[in-house]
């Protein structure tokens, strides 16, 4: 591959090298973007399915994942890849994760002009940009390397789970290991290393909570009048293994805490729930499922529901094809009552919301939250012991080079 294609392929916009403090004392900043991602065309969903189901921090099938997790990839991946293309050949995920940096790095630069400038950068877990790509491309554009400099990871999983953002922060941490050197002489940061903190959970953020409410209100605007105040909010969020759930993962009490943000918002205005979707497997997942309980309410009568993707900052397949396709046309039987409120996506409100956020984290000199620094009751995981300990240590690191 060619310089310029590694570059595309690798970074959500071609940073130009960078000189560090050649701008102000605490710049530049690279602001990583980091999510799930998804195949960019239909030939890219078996890499993609085979990287989801080989993550034991996603999908745990124990001692066996690396013979199941390759076997259940194979064998989704026609009927996955018809899917996509029902939704346009591919997930438009990675152009919304590239617009909502680019655009969120435009105001930093305004707000935060002592951090600027601010490099977009994506990392994805399973698609391109994968989190490899994007470091290397890093140390490309004149971070770390020997020239030290800040990196930001940003979750794009406003509610944390072990399963998601973990998972990503494990790879984050092996990918920093493999390209600048684990521990050097006991050192946690050699010199010259890229100084890392973590946005690692944002859920009753003001902003993302007004970005959700105000999608929700132009929906229910769409009902007569006499009939929006009593139109079901369904919140719908990405499911979890039970065995997950029951190890302590903080997601579900995040994703309620977020819907309950929402709903004071909205000065509960309407009656509501919270459900999950994207189950997959024989093994038993959190519940109530999103599709059983539209086809309940449906049935009961309840025609008038706005589905609201609670746990999603932008439209992909979980949007795009299991609600708008599979949910509100076959679970509903096509009622025109049964709505969905429209994506993050490209909202102003949402992305000054993520510019808000990552200037408080760069003032604050912390490196993580307080929560991250804590193990899930029945963890018994090494890497995510090591990964956490890496991250909280970069907090001295951060705090006297970065803050004044």
């Amino acid at each position: 591959m060619s310089r310029d294609g590694l570059r595309k392929a690798c970074m959500a916009t071609v940073a130009p090298p960078v000189t560090q403090n050649s701008t102000s004392k605490r710049g530049p900043t690279a602001m990583v973007f980091m999510n799930m991602g998804g195949p960019a065309t239909t030939d890219e969903v078996g890499g993609f399915l085979s990287r989801l189901f080989s993550d034991g921090d996603l999908i745990p099938l124990g001692r066996l994942q690396n013979y199941l997790g390759p076997l259940i990839s194979r064998r989704r991946t026609p009927k996955i890849q018809k899917q996509y293309a029902e939704i346009g050949g591919g997930s438009p995920i990675r152009k919304w994760s590239e617009y909502q940096c680019e655009e969120m790095c435009r105001i930093l630069d305004q707000i935060s002009p002592e951090t600027a400038p601010h490099k977009p950068y994506v990392a994805f877990r399973y698609a391109n940009p994968l989190t490899e790509h994007m470091y290397e491309q890093l140390l490309k554009d004149g971070f770390g390397n020997g020239k030290g400099g800040r990196a930001v990871a940003f979750t794009q999983y406003p509610q944390y789970s072990c399963s998601t953002t973990g998972s990503s922060l494990n790879e984050l941490w092996k990918w920093r290991n493999r390209l600048e050197g684990k521990r050097a002489n006991g050192e946690m940061h050699p010199p010259g290393a890229l100084t890392w903190s973590v946005i690692d959970r944002w859920p009753t953020h003001p902003g993302l909570v007004e970005a959700f409410a105000k999608n929700i209100e132009d929906q229910l605007a769409t009902y007569p009048k006499e009939k929006q105040k009593d139109v079901v909010l369904l919140f719908s969020a990405h499911s979890l293994p039970m065995s997950v759930v029951n190890r302590g993962d903080p997601y579900p009490a995040e994703v309620a805490a977020t819907v309950y943000a929402v709903m004071s918002r909205l000065k509960f205005s309407n009656p509501y729930r919270l459900c999950w979707q994207s189950q997959v497997g024989p093994s038993a997942w959190l519940g109530a499922q999103t599709s059983d309980t539209v086809r309940e309410y449906v049935a009961r009568g309840q025609t008038d529901i706005v589905l609201v993707p609670i746990a999603f900052t932008s439209d992909h397949i979980e949007t795009l094809y299991e609600i708008d396709k599979e949910v509100m046309h076959e679970d509903a039987q096509g009622n025109a009552g049964v709505k969905r409120a429209e994506s993050l996506n490209g909202s102003p409100i949402f992305i000054r919301a993520l510019a808000d956020l990552a200037k408080a984290h760069l003032d604050s000199g912390e490196s993580c939250s307080r929560q991250m620094g804590l193990r899930c009751q029945g963890c018994k995981s090494e890497r995510c012991l090591e990964q956490k300990r890496f991250f909280a240590g970069e907090h001295a690191y951060t705090s006297s080079t970065f803050v004044r």
